[in-house]
């Protein structure tokens, strides 16, 4: 009898928490006013919501749609929102006319200015950093209840303890460097359990990793890097998800991730996607398979995904006050999506700046996804800017290989010839190392003299440059390459490091003066207008020099680099196209002035001119 009892009373209580109606989530979980789409896509999560009707009683809000999945805890309200004011009101959930739940929403005040925002541009000098190696800010957070990877410091592959705070508290390093830009590696949530310090496998798209600070201190940083000249750069990632996102554990639909869930490998191969020739297998298996096991690939198909994706960006925009996005692994998602994706961003904001990751020495493969490609497919993108993975190949092999003829700095000028197959090449990030390669220094094998050519030619080439946090001290990776320590802690950062970049304190004499040349050479950049929007002559390399011109109608600067183990006297009458011989010019590093028909070039260097008179 008494267990006919306690199975009665089991019973009552599961009918019971079948019946009730909760909410765990509703995401965007606020949304504003003023938006130029006037569609809003609500996805309600919560035990038992998909048996309710909601409704909503507010002005300049309708309910256009609801949508049910194969998955009856969650609920999709599709809203048309029509000259809606800021304020507040609740979402009713109805079950047969009786009020279950309620969520009270809000639609918030745009910032003055907010669609005509100006993302960044050729005049900006982009500041790489992975947050979890610049600075720890604030110890507090180094370990948080409930985040199974700790603190360990000794582990390439751990966390370090950096953080939104510590990117705050050198904010005026970063300015006074000369950067104009800075992107932080992924910044949301990663309760992943092992190497979640790089943050690319995404667990809640709303939320700041509490190890890095909150959504407020993200917030923070970006309103106070504006104060100081400096924009803030989000990056982000549609192609996956991390295995521990909330979501993998009740996804919202059967086709929610691609291969239904399991584990496929994708095959790598870019150049499917444009391939004219290619089998719908090889593109399949590309597009729609894992990077790795515990990064699953959503499927950006499922049209329910794809809105959830492109507000999930727009609403990070609107409340950080971001300045452009750098988007990772670009081509690896649905290519129809992206163009949605894209194409609403711009759309929304038509001033801002997006930048793709398409990894490809090939030209021809990065200018296919650029906004304005005339593509013989017919496919059509609003990505106004990519990655230039080319140009940075080119430049480590114009430095490190001996003979030009069919290399060295020929592959440099040949790479740019290509340019032709871009519509806007100007807008391309150039760099010459990120945090997924050998650091720079390391490969050009340490050699100090190109190190100090490669950061000219970046920061006086066509483009956005991009320099990665540590490449100013020279930071190399021993070893080899591991990502954990090509994104090694930057000296300086934790209150016992030895060595400390922002006071100077244990550099050596290298360092101090690889970083007082990557900081004058950006800092003359920002006032140099022909470097911004300027156009770019070149000449064919010839006997170990290369020769190029950036000018507009006001200013001209001379680059030339000397590879010959010799001082070359350079023969100005080649360029008579662009010079008469008679200018005076500036040393931009010493400062020297001299007749440009005097010029030479030291062994193995490379001089930035500007052109002062005639």
């Amino acid at each position: 009898m008494r267990n006919g009892t306690i199975f009665f009373f089991v019973l009552i209580f599961n009918i019971t928490m079948q019946a009730q109606i909760t909410i765990d989530r509703v995401e965007p979980p606020f949304w504003w006013e003023g938006m130029k789409e006037s569609g809003l896509q609500l996805m309600v999560h919560g035990n038992g919501i998909s048996r309710t009707e909601p409704f909503i009683d507010y002005p300049g809000v309708r309910i256009k749609e609801t949508i049910r999945t194969d998955n009856p805890g969650y609920l999709f309200i599709m809203l048309e929102i029509k000259n809606v004011s800021a304020g507040e009101f609740n979402i009713e959930f109805r079950e047969k006319g009786i009020t279950k739940a309620s969520y009270n929403y809000k639609f918030l005040t745009r910032e003055e200015g907010s669609a005509e925002r100006k993302g960044f541009d050729n005049s900006d000098i982009v500041y790489l950093i992975t947050p979890d190696r610049f600075a720890n800010g604030n110890p507090d957070n180094d370990i948080i209840k409930g985040y199974s990877d700790k603190l360990n410091r000794n582990d390439p592959d751990g966390r370090h303890g950096g953080d939104i705070q510590g990117v705050i508290d050198h904010l005026d390093y970063i300015a006074d460097m000369g950067f104009t830009a800075i992107w932080l590696n992924p910044v949301l949530e990663n309760n992943m359990s092992r190497t979640s310090y790089h943050g690319y496998a995404t667990t809640d798209y709303y939320k700041v990793d509490p190890r890095f600070g909150t959504n407020e201190d993200y917030k923070r940083l970006s309103k106070m890097a504006k104060e100081k000249g400096v924009k803030l750069i989000m990056d982000m990632i549609m192609n996956h998800c991390g295995l521990e996102h909330w979501w993998m554990h009740d996804l919202p639909s059967k086709d929610w991730i691609n291969n239904n869930g399991e584990f496929i490998r994708t095959n790598h191969q870019r150049p499917t996607v444009q391939d004219p020739y290619g089998s719908q297998y090889d593109k399949r298996m590309f597009a729609d398979g894992w990077f790795v096991e515990v990064m699953p690939d959503l499927n950006q198909r499922n049209p329910l995904l794809a809105k959830y994706l492109i507000q999930n960006s727009i609403w990070w925009i609107e409340y950080a006050g971001l300045s452009g996005i750098r988007e990772d692994t670009y081509s690896y998602s649905d290519k129809d999506f992206m163009t949605q994706w894209s194409c609403a961003i711009m759309n929304e904001y038509p001033a801002f700046n997006i930048v793709g990751e398409e990894w490809s020495e090939n030209p021809a493969i990065i200018a296919y996804w650029q906004r304005g490609k005339n593509n013989p497919d017919g496919y059509k993108s609003c990505l106004p800017a990519l990655m230039d993975f080319p140009l940075q190949a080119a430049l480590i092999r114009g430095l490190n290989e001996k003979k030009d003829i069919t290399g060295g700095l020929t592959a440099m000028y040949e790479t740019l010839a290509n340019d032709f197959q871009y519509p806007n090449p100007f807008n391309l990030v150039i760099f010459p190392d990120n945090h997924d390669m050998n650091r720079f220094y390391t490969q050009i094998n340490e050699n100090f003299k190109l190190f100090k050519m490669g950061i000219a030619y970046i920061m006086t080439m066509r483009g956005i440059p991009q320099i990665f946090y540590g490449t100013e001290i020279l930071m190399t990776n021993p070893g080899g390459k591991n990502d954990g320590v090509i994104r090694s802690d930057f000296p300086g950062g934790w209150s016992d490091d030895k060595v400390n970049v922002f006071t100077e304190s244990g550099l050596n004499e290298k360092q101090t003066e690889a970083k007082e040349y990557v900081k004058k050479l950006a800092n003359w950049r920002k006032n140099k207008s022909c470097l911004h929007n300027g156009k770019l002559l070149h000449f064919v390399p010839e006997d170990g020099v290369y020769a190029y011109f950036r000018y507009d109608d006001k200013e001209k600067v001379m680059v030339v680099i000397n590879k010959n183990k010799k001082r070359k006297k350079i023969d100005i009458e080649r360029f008579g196209e662009i010079l008469t011989g008679g200018e005076t010019v500036r040393d931009v590093i010493s400062g020297k002035q001299y007749q440009v028909n005097n010029l030479t070039a030291d062994a193995m260097s490379v001089v930035v001119l500007e052109v002062v008179g005639n």
